[in-house]
């Protein structure tokens, strides 16, 4: 007899220790009796009955998502694909539902977000996807929440995230962007260039003006030194063609004067005509003659002044 109690007793504990179950954190167990749904169970240590219930499956109650990648077309005839990522949960008392409703809960999702996406892009541009994406989000939410309800399932968010044109058409777009990017470069350099160009010309202008102006000053002023001299000379008995012949060879000799001082300058007189030389000649001459009379002319109004002077003391 012994030989049969220790072997049923092993059986026994294998059979106790096989009642007991461990469920995690955030997980849902669907226990059945003989095929039959039983029971849900939760996290914790749980209990069933030996060679009576079985585990027939788990399900996760944590957030899970979903990528599916769309190709389809735009309304301006441009293919693009579209990666749409759909965040889902099992609703905790919805779990049988979840678990015996739906047996491929990836392909029902796949297939609704197919059929939104195919049915609103086809209405929109190019342009237009990428600016309203968040409205094909919506409406694939929206379509998606009404439908997966029934099934167990709430849908947390959708997401438009990846946008993806044909390589010609991504390249095209980056021409024309680059194009534009450069005629708007080109108008800011044409108006900096006509900035410059106006602003140039004021300062030229300005320039001119103030030139302009201080070569009338200049010329006043030295009309005004000639009248002074000529008033000077006249008051000491010298007419005013002699003072202006001496005036004249005295410009003459401060302008030679001027160009000695420089080390490296030549002086070239090139007269028009033999005649035009021996007039110029004579000229000269004639001023330093008239040079001389009038500084003899000056001493003696000099010595008579000085006289005038010694008698009245």
């Amino acid at each position: 007899m012994s030989i049969f109690i220790y072997p049923l007793i092993f059986f026994g504990i294998i059979i106790f220790i096989s009642s007991f179950f461990i469920v995690k954190q955030q997980t849902a167990v669907v226990v059945e009796r003989f095929g039959r749904f039983q029971s849900i169970r939760h996290s914790g240590l749980q209990l069933k009955i030996p060679l009576v219930d079985r585990i027939a499956g788990r399900l996760s109650l944590k957030i899970q998502q979903l990528d599916v990648i769309v190709e389809t077309k735009t309304l301006d005839d441009v293919f693009v694909k579209l990666k749409v990522s759909v965040q889902y949960v099992v609703i905790r008392d919805k779990v049988y539902e979840a678990f015996y409703k739906l047996e491929y809960p990836h392909d029902q999702i796949t297939s609704y977000v197919f059929d939104v996406v195919r049915a609103e892009v086809p209405k929109m541009k190019l342009d237009d996807v990428f600016v309203k994406k968040d409205d094909i989000a919506i409406a694939v939410k929206g379509e998606l929440q009404e439908a997966m309800l029934e099934y167990g399932y709430d849908i947390i968010k959708t997401l438009v995230t990846d946008i993806d044109p044909d390589a010609q058409v991504k390249s095209a777009m980056n021409r024309i962007n680059a194009a534009e990017r450069e005629k708007i470069a080109a108008q800011f350099d044409g108006d900096a260039e006509r900035i410059r160009i106006v602003e140039k010309a004021k300062a030229e202008a300005e320039s001119k003006r103030l030139q302009g102006q201080g070569i009338a000053d200049q010329r006043r002023e030295i009309a005004r030194g000639l009248e002074e001299s000529v008033e000077v000379l006249n008051r000491v008995g010298i007419n005013s063609q002699e003072a202006s012949a001496l005036i004249v060879v005295t410009q003459h000799y401060d302008t030679l004067q001027s160009i000695g001082e420089e080390t490296n300058s030549n002086l070239i007189l090139l007269p028009n005509s033999p005649q035009a030389g021996t007039d110029m000649l004579n000229n000269m001459v004639a001023a330093f003659a008239t040079s001389n009379q009038i500084g003899e002319a000056m001493k003696k109004t000099t010595k008579k002044d000085g006289n005038k002077t010694d008698k009245q003391e």
